[in-house]
């Protein structure tokens, strides 16, 4: 595992309610015009989540730690962004997909079926002059896009994932997910039915979190996959 430490380590949910883009700006150098805009989503979110559930309630007083942080640190792990195809898979209310559209990465799509939730993404995309797509449709439905990175966060277990994520996937393309404690369980589950190099790095915002980078994917053939189990 890369051991990314950052001190202090930024509580989990536990930390000073509402330490607002000074959350993110002690451990990721971002230009002020990038904090404005991540500013604004985070206000934007806000108000639209009294209307429909885009995160928890419970954890907004944490919103810039526990969501846009958490975001936010896969962005070092991104070469060439500007240049960088990016699908997040069930986006929900844009985390990652819209963090990393903000700090520069420069075509993102989002594929989320739920209509309310596409409508707020379209809705800061638009107000933020983002390079992002947004595809109101199940993820299985959608055919021929390529990326150079496959994101999610809290959408599946690993196996499935990589399932998700394959139809998306060139050949140089890898995958940045964002797992807890469970991390390596479900890694040594995926391996019954997938080949794939992994890497670890330690998360900024969780003692127990790592984001997984996933990489050379390929579908085991079913007789080897029969021989796992």
């Amino acid at each position: 595992m890369t051991d990314r430490r950052v001190s202090p380590l930024v509580p989990y949910g536990t930390g000073l309610p509402n330490k607002g883009a000074v959350a993110l700006t002690e451990h990721i150098p971002v230009a002020c015009e990038t904090v404005d805009k991540l500013e604004r989503y985070a206000s934007l979110l806000i108000e639209e989540n009294e209307k429909i559930n885009l995160v928890a309630a419970s954890t907004l007083p944490f919103l810039w730690e526990r969501h846009i942080l958490d975001s936010a640190q896969l962005f070092p792990l991104i070469t060439a962004p500007k240049t960088t195809r990016l699908v997040d898979l069930g986006s929900g209310a844009g985390f990652p997909a819209l963090v990393l559209a903000i700090m520069g990465v420069g075509e993102v799509h989002c594929i989320e079926s739920t209509g309310k939730k596409a409508r707020f993404l379209e809705k800061v995309a638009a107000e933020l002059a983002l390079p992002v797509t947004v595809h109101q449709e199940r993820i299985e439905s959608i055919k021929g896009l390529k990326a150079d990175i496959v994101t999610a966060r809290a959408l599946a277990a690993l196996s499935e994932l990589l399932g998700l994520a394959a139809p998306f996937m060139k050949k140089e393309s890898f995958c940045l997910f964002l797992k807890g404690e469970k991390a390596d369980a479900e890694l040594t589950a995926a391996r019954k039915y997938w080949t794939v190099n992994a890497e670890k790095t330690r998360s900024m915002t969780s003692e127990t979190g790592v984001i997984m980078r996933l990489y050379d994917l390929k579908a085991r053939p079913k007789h080897d996959t029969k021989r796992h189990k």
